[in-house]
């Protein structure tokens, strides 16, 4: 057999049956059987993938290659033993609950030869309302680079990459890390290339949202998540000189990974746990935290993290439930500056600098910031169902400060307002999304949208995704599109913030409601 042009890695731990749909993407690329080669680790699965994956191997023995091994607790010790054998002058990863576009691998090795690049990225996009970052897909870009683009927030191994380039520095994942391996392995490699390239013309790689969130990463708790974040940020000071360029990559993994362990869910936490994930918290801070990254970060995730580095457990919590209990913080003016004001705000205690609070430059942001009241169903004059968000901010004088409407959007659909009032107490904002305009700006797989509130105010526009201290006690609805059925269900997000997921609905789950529906005997 001749060399194949890309080696696909697929490490497989109990994926069915997502993995069939995975597998069968991959023998029916455009690119050939002939010229590419899949190396599938099955990690020690116990729900028959092991078995799925010999099937294959019998069908398309030229072309599947099976190891099977004992759980290594992660897909580090699998995808390291994939590239021991793979032969492809590419290599792959996809994940075995991920399935390709049809001409995905083709256009891939195509562009990868082209343009002489090391690593490409195809644009993924979510399936059952999987969110996935896309700043780095705006275009198809011959050339970007790690430090002054959106790549790192894109640190997935999704990606081709020239086999080459991997067995030179001899990359490979860090097998003491069960969540976030392929980051480090993504970054160097990366950080090596002589160029990446990004394709964005094409649904490439379709990352599924597993609807029994059994995936490790899901499941990953806040210690576990800790300790990778710590491996992830050692490892950058090692590759990285400090400066600019660290900061770059640095300030994803606080806005993102760091953030993450101080969202509303750190509440839940037992006491000890809580202890120490801010003792964590604040060694990564201390060492790593410049004021230039602090600079960058939002004002929740700046203020918490600062916290956590000058504070005690307690004062973290109240900043959390300022936000996830209290709601929309006051603004403290003083002279020309605007100031959040959350617990420990000029507290002598903790001494935390007026500049974490400051939120003057991004004034028009923070008068957006709404706080959700109530989430119903309705129905319009027409007949139409639409989902009625009301909103609510402490501050009386919202109308008065803002030029023109304010309104709501839920990812690209833009809400209709029904109502901006205020009373003794506040604002109120009104918005309708009409079921047909949610459903239209979904995919196949479904999507997940965020709620976001939109004012144009001191000459600029402002914009902020809209808390949900609660998650909304409407019920989730079945409608459908075409040929297809799609449950909408308004929640929150694990930031709190409300998100109304969309979500294909099988046909086997359709006929199951509609038994429930019917009087027994299905008449």
């Amino acid at each position: 057999m001749t060399e194949p042009d890309v080696s696909v890695v697929v490490a497989v731990y109990n994926t069915m049956p997502y993995l069939t749909k995975c597998l069968n993407s991959l023998v029916r690329q455009s690119i050939g059987r002939d010229r590419i080669e899949v190396v599938a680790v099955d990690d020690g699965s116990t729900d028959g993938s092991g078995r799925e994956l010999d099937r294959f191997a019998r069908l398309y023995p030229e072309t599947v290659k099976v190891i099977h091994q004992a759980n290594s607790g992660g897909p580090a010790a699998p995808s390291n033993r994939a590239l021991e054998q793979a032969t492809g002058r590419y290599v792959f990863f996809i994940g075995a609950d991920d399935y390709l576009g049809p001409e995905a691998l083709e256009r891939l090795v195509r562009a990868a030869d082209e343009y002489g690049a090391d690593v490409v990225l195809g644009k993924a996009v979510g399936v059952n309302s999987r969110n996935i970052h896309q700043a780095v897909f705006a275009r198809n870009e011959v050339e970007i680079d790690l430090f002054d683009s959106a790549l790192p927030w894109s640190l997935a191994n999704t990606k081709l990459f020239r086999r080459e380039l991997i067995e030179r520095h001899h990359l490979r994942y860090p097998e003491d890390m069960p969540v976030g391996s392929d980051q480090p392995f993504t970054l160097e490699a990366c950080f090596r290339a002589k160029r990446i390239s990004v394709l964005a013309d094409y649904d490439f790689y379709h990352a599924v949202r597993r609807l029994n969130a059994h995936n490790i990463t899901y499941r990953s708790r806040h210690v576990e998540r800790l300790r990778c974040v710590e491996s992830i940020m050692e490892f950058v000071a090692g590759l990285i000189e400090p400066g600019e360029r660290r900061d770059a990559v640095l300030v994803r993994h606080f806005a993102w990974e760091v953030a993450r362990l101080v969202e509303d869910d750190f509440l839940l936490l037992e006491r000890a746990v809580q202890e120490q994930v801010l003792a964590g918290i604040r060694d990564l801070a201390d060492r790593y935290l410049t004021d230039r990254i602090r600079a960058r970060l939002e004002i929740e995730p700046r203020l918490r993290i600062g916290t956590a580095q000058r504070g005690t457990v307690d004062d973290l919590v109240a900043v959390i439930r300022q936000d996830a209990e209290q709601g929309v913080p006051p603004t403290i003016v003083d002279g020309d500056r605007w100031y959040a004001g959350y617990p420990g705000f000029r507290d002598p205690r903790l001494d935390l600098p007026d500049a974490w609070f400051d939120v003057s430059d991004t004034a028009a942001d923070w008068l957006a910031r709404l706080e959700v009241v109530a989430v119903t169903w309705e129905t319009c004059d027409d007949g139409e169902r639409v989902l009625t968000v009301t909103a609510r901010t402490p501050r009386r004088d919202l109308a008065s400060l803002t030029s023109g409407p304010i309104g709501l959007t839920a990812g690209d659909v833009t809400g209709t307002t029904l109502e901006t009032s205020r009373d003794g107490t506040g604002s109120t904002v009104r918005a309708q999304f009409r079921v047909s305009l949610l459903l239209a700006g979904s995919g196949a797989g479904g999507s997940l949208l965020g709620v976001r509130s939109h004012l144009t105010a001191f000459g600029g526009v402002g914009s902020a995704a809209v808390r949900a201290p609660t998650r909304p006690t409407v019920s989730r609805l079945m409608f459908r599109r075409g040929m297809r059925f799609f449950m909408i269900t308004p929640t929150t997000s694990h930031r709190g913030q409300l998100v109304i997921a969309i979500a294909p609905v099988t046909p086997r789950r359709v006929l199951a409601r509609l038994r429930r529906r019917l009087p027994q005997g299905g008449k």
